[in-house]
């Protein structure tokens, strides 16, 4: 085989392995906003457990409804990454699980029933993420509880991070790398 048919080979495995790691174990996002200072930082990546809570199966669009393979169930105190639950979508948010199904939540207007196992509750798979930051961040005080199907996983460490309004040089926080602040 000539050697430059066996460099395009082993780069085509090589991206193939990278996007089903990433598709099925680790992810890594970045922090945007204030939501959960001072655990995290504006500009910190972090990295995301996708087996955390267990393999995410079906979904929307797919042939086969939605599933957890090993299914585990979402901790109180978690910092959780999970899709948009917005209807004009807005990417990945990073929150602290604040409540579990079944939980109620004291709000500026009175206590918030979590849907969970009470009698008039429909579904069980319902959790509230509250940022740690100022009230009119996003989190579930303003979208409400998050569906279990959303949740991507558990960020389980701070792989890099820099303050992305400075240069890379001067922005770059190494006593930060590889940190687990909470």
């Amino acid at each position: 085989m000539r050697a430059w048919l066996k460099t395009i080979l082993a780069l085509a495995a090589a991206a193939v392995a990278v996007v089903l790691f990433r598709a099925l174990f680790f992810a890594v996002y970045t922090v945007s906003g204030p939501r959960l200072e001072p655990v995290l930082l504006e500009g910190d990546r972090v990295l995301v457990n996708r087996w955390s809570y267990g393999l995410r199966t079906g979904g929307m669009g797919s042939l086969f409804g939605y599933g957890r393979i090993l299914a585990d169930s979402v901790v109180r105190g978690d910092i959780v990454a999970f899709d948009s639950p917005l209807p004009q979508g807005g990417g990945v948010f990073v929150c602290r699980c604040a409540a579990l199904p079944g939980d109620t939540v004291a709000t500026p207007r009175g206590p918030l029933i979590v849907p969970g196992k009470q009698a008039t509750c429909a579904a069980e798979d319902y959790y509230w993420m509250q940022a740690l930051g100022p009230a009119d961040t996003l989190d579930s005080r303003l979208f409400g509880p998050v569906p279990e199907s959303l949740v991507l996983g558990r960020v389980c460490v701070i792989v890099f991070s820099h303050d992305d309004c400075q240069p890379f040089y001067r922005g770059y926080r190494p006593e930060r790398t590889l940190l687990m602040p909470w």
